[in-house]
């Protein structure tokens, strides 16, 4: 059974659905440290100037350094009209805007407890949408989870009964970072890495941006023809 891992992140790019749609476990890594800078708070939209970040505020309860995401307490600014009004702005004139806008309008005018309850939330509300049906799992609702990077993926495998590990590739400098294939390949766990190539769609305002959130390519194509991009661009042939 092919299993992938992931910290939740905000608004993810279409990679990020890639590796669901991959594997036959997803994990939402909820319960490992925050990283406020990192894609866990923000992503990038397009705008008629270019690339545009979008923030989550957040306050850190245990300290920066030692909250965990799914410690990460929301703003209570309204942050989310802010983030709704800039899609409104930048994509009210995209092709499938009716067809998406009312979805990301309804998770964003939800109160949440935490940041990885938002994240998850959304990444399941479009995954549903995409069609995209791979189980989904919340790491911290698992028990005795052990270990640190490498050996905690080794961890949460072992639990779902996982041999085969689907890997971002920017995760291979600390699986990679003693020895090859690291803990999992002791652990007798196959170790790929996501080969996916970001995809090139119709988009407003001027020339190509890539590797935006997905809801650039969702305004822009619609559900059913992003998930059409993403398995187009996605090299899947080392899972087989």
């Amino acid at each position: 059974m092919r299993c992938a891992i992931m910290q939740p992140t905000y608004l993810p790019w279409s990679g990020f659905f890639d590796l669901i749609d991959s594997v036959d476990v997803f994990v939402f890594l909820d319960n490992v440290k925050l990283e406020k800078s990192s894609w866990h708070v923000r992503n990038q939209i397009k705008s008629a100037q270019g690339a545009m970040m979008l923030t989550v505020p957040v306050s850190t309860p245990n300290g920066r350094l030692e909250t965990m995401i799914n410690e990460t307490k929301l703003s209570t600014k309204p942050w989310q009209k802010k983030h709704l009004k800039s899609l409104v702005t930048n994509y009210s004139k995209a092709p499938f805007f009716n067809e998406v806008y009312p979805v990301v309008e309804t998770i964003l005018q939800q109160p949440f407890d935490n940041l990885a309850q938002l994240n998850i939330t959304l990444i399941k509300t479009l995954c549903k949408q995409l069609s995209i049906t791979t189980p989904l799992v919340t790491a911290s609702e698992m028990e005795s989870i052990t270990g640190v990077k490498d050996e905690r993926l080794v961890s949460i495998c072992q639990q779902l009964d996982a041999n085969h590990y689907l890997s971002p590739v920017g995760a291979a400098d600390y699986i990679e970072k003693n020895t090859k294939g690291g803990a999992l390949t002791k652990a007798n766990i196959k170790l790929s890495y996501q080969r996916y190539q970001a995809p090139i769609y119709p988009q407003l305002y001027g020339e190509f941006v890539s590797h935006l959130s997905i809801f650039d390519a969702l305004f822009n194509c619609g559900f059913t023809n992003t998930l059409k991009l993403i398995r187009e661009n996605s090299d899947r042939s080392e899972l087989i």
